[in-house]
């Protein structure tokens, strides 16, 4: 692999990551890689042990392989959304899209298959990491910028809360972004090209199903039948539109 001499975000501080991933010369690879860059990695190879990895060095992301001894890597996941609100990008050797619907859908943010190609981890690292840091200046808005009524729903940005009339959602980071883009352009159509470019600060293909996935997930969380939603709406070869 060779060295990105891009800087990272923070040269003087490393930005820690945490690594869970079995196969040890990949890892290593993928440390070596990611170390020259400016990031501090832990790693693990159980997915039993991840969890406590993840309280023991308070990583900014998380890369989670799939297929781990102990536990796996979706389940993993499963249980990290519960209290871990950073991104989880999730590695497969597998070519499924099975397994990529289901990492998805159990809360991962990304989602890359073997063999990793180096410099493509990094812009998906680091698109991720600049979306959590332009999180930070969005919750410097004045009060009024911050809370967004449509319908049913209240979102306050500031202190990243949803409410479903008095019931509050537990969103993840990534769901919750997600909902704040389709908030600021309530009652209009928003595309899925501008959501895959705001979220990822990545180029849409065309092709790449992570929007439709997540605003599915979102859906289910917020109680919107998926069948005939009253707060997502779609907008048949657009986009979406949350429902003023």
């Amino acid at each position: 692999m060779q060295q990105d001499n891009q800087p990272n975000q923070s040269e003087e501080v490393p930005t820690p990551i945490l690594l869970v991933e079995d196969d040890v010369k990949l890892a290593e690879l993928v440390i070596t890689f990611l170390t020259k860059n400016g990031f501090q990695v832990h790693h693990e190879v159980n997915g039993l042990h991840a969890i406590e990895a993840v309280s023991e060095h308070a990583p900014q992301l998380i890369i989670l392989d799939i297929m781990l001894p102990g536990l796996d890597g979706l389940s993993v996941c499963r249980k990290l959304r519960d209290s871990y609100p950073g991104p989880i990008l999730m590695l497969t050797a597998l070519n499924d899209d099975i397994d990529e619907v289901a990492g998805l859908e159990m809360g991962a943010d990304g989602y890359l298959g073997k063999p990793i190609k180096p410099r493509v981890l990094l812009a998906h690292i680091r698109a991720h990491l600049r979306r959590i840091s332009l999180q930070r200046i969005e919750n410097n808005l004045s009060e009024n910028e911050q809370l967004i009524l449509a319908g049913r729903l209240k979102i306050d940005a500031g202190k990243r809360q949803v409410w479903v009339n008095t019931r509050e959602i537990e969103l993840t980071a990534a769901e919750f972004d997600l909902l704040w883009l389709l908030a600021e352009q309530k009652g209009q159509i928003t595309d899925r090209e501008e959501l895959h470019k705001k979220i990822f600060r990545l180029e849409y293909d065309g092709l790449d199903r992570n929007i439709d996935i997540r605003v599915s997930r979102l859906r289910k969380k917020l109680g919107d039948d998926p069948k005939h939603p009253e707060l997502i709406k779609t907008v048949r070869g657009q986009g979406y539109i949350l429902a003023d």
